[in-house]
C-alpha cells in the first residue's frame, strides 16, 4: 500500500536510515530519497537498501508528497528555513526530534502541513552503519499536533506509522518535553554523571550492572547536548526532584538506620514494576 509517491529523508543515520529501510520494506513509498550532509552516508545508506537513490542538493525536495527531517534539532529548524519555500503545495514535513517545542513553533509557523513527531526507538548507538531492521515495531510514536494541524495530513502520518508498527500517542509539544525530560533526557544525564564519577581504576572490576546503568552514556555527546539545552527548563526540573530524592537516600543511609532505607527501596522496586 503506497502512501506517498515520493519521500525524501534528510539525514540518513540510525533513525532516518531505519525509517527508510521500513518504508522500502512496507511498500509504503513509490521512491524513497536520502540526503545527508556527508555524502558518504547516502552512499551507505542505498547501498543497505534503506533508500532507493541519493539527493544532490534540497532541490530534490521540490516534488516530494513527504519530507522526513531525521538530522539534529538545531539542524532541523534550519532546514526548514532553507526548504519552506521549496516544497510544493500539500506536501507533509514530519521530524524525528528528541525535544519538540522549539521545533513545532518554528516549524508551524514555516510550513502549513508540519507535524512534530519522536519516535521512541533507537539506541546509544548512531550513524547508518547502526541501522536496525524492524526498529519501529512494537514501539511508541508521540506525534505533537498544533491547533492548527490540518486533519488530512495527521491522518496520514498516524497512518504512516501505525503501519511501521508503532503505537501512537498523541500529546502537545509542551506535554512531550515535560514527560521525556523524566523518562529519556534525565536517564541520560545520570548515565552522563554516573559514569564521569567512578574513578578509572575501579572501571576493570565493575559488574553488568554498571555496563547496563551506563550503557546511554556512550550516546553521541553533541546530539545530546543538544537535546538537554532545546529541553533545559524541564530538565532542570527534573535534576531538581532527582536530587531530592538523592538527598532523601542519603540521609536514610546516613542515619544508619535500614528501616528508612528499606522504604525507599521498596517504593522504588513497586514503581518500577509499573514500568513492565
Amino acid at each position: 500500500m503506497i502512501l506517498f509517491n515520493k519521500i525524501v529523508i534528510i539525514g540518513t543515520g540510525l533513525i532516518g536510515g531505519s525509517l527508510g529501510l521500513a518504508l522500502k520494506k512496507q511498500h509504503l513509498a513509490g521512491c524513497v530519497i536520502g540526503l545527508s550532509r556527508q555524502r558518504k552516508n547516502s552512499r551507505r545508506a542505498k547501498k543497505v537498501g534503506a533508500i532507493d537513490a541519493i539527493g544532490s542538493s534540497l532541490e530534490v525536495v521540490a516534488d516530494a508528497d513527504l519530507v522526513i527531517l531525521a538530522t539534529p534539532i538545531d539542524t532541523i529548524i534550519d532546514l526548514a528555513g532553507r526548504i519552506s519555500n521549496k516544497l510544493k503545495k500539500g506536501c507533509i514535513v514530519i521530524d524525528v526530534g528528541s525535544s519538540k517545542e522549539r521545533i513545532v513553533s518554528k516549524l508551524s509557523a514555516l510550513i502549513p502541513n508540519f507535524l512534530g513527531c519522536h519516535p521512541l526507538a533507537g539506541s546509544e548507538k548512531s550513524g547508518i552503519t547502526n541501522l536496525q531492521d524492524g526498529i519501529f515495531k512494537g514501539s511508541i510514536c508521540i506525534i505533537t499536533p498544533t491547533a492548527k494541524t490540518n486533519p488530512y495530513a495527521l491522518n496520514k502520518v498516524k497512518l504512516l506509522w501505525n503501519k511501521l508498527g508503532a503505537k501512537i500517542v498523541i500529546l502537545s509539544a509542551k506535554k512531550h518535553d515535560q514527560a521525556l525530560a523524566f523518562t529519556s533526557h534525565l536517564p541520560h544525564a545520570l548515565a552522563f554523571s554516573l559514569i564521569s564519577a567512578i574513578p578509572e581504576r575501579f572501571l576493570k572490576i565493575s559488574s553488568g550492572s554498571l555496563r547496563d546503568t551506563t550503557r546511554i552514556s556512550s550516546s553521541d555527546a553533541n546530539l545530546w547536548s543538544e537535546i538537554f539545552l532545546s529541553n533545559r527548563a524541564n530538565l532542570l526540573t527534573a535534576l531538581s526532584i532527582f536530587q531530592i530524592k538523592l538527598t532523601a537516600l542519603k540521609l536514610a543511609l546516613e542515619s544508619g538506620n535500614k528501616k528508612p532505607l528499606v522504604s525507599i527501596l521498596v517504593s522504588a522496586n513497586k514503581k518500577r514494576e509499573k514500568l513492565k
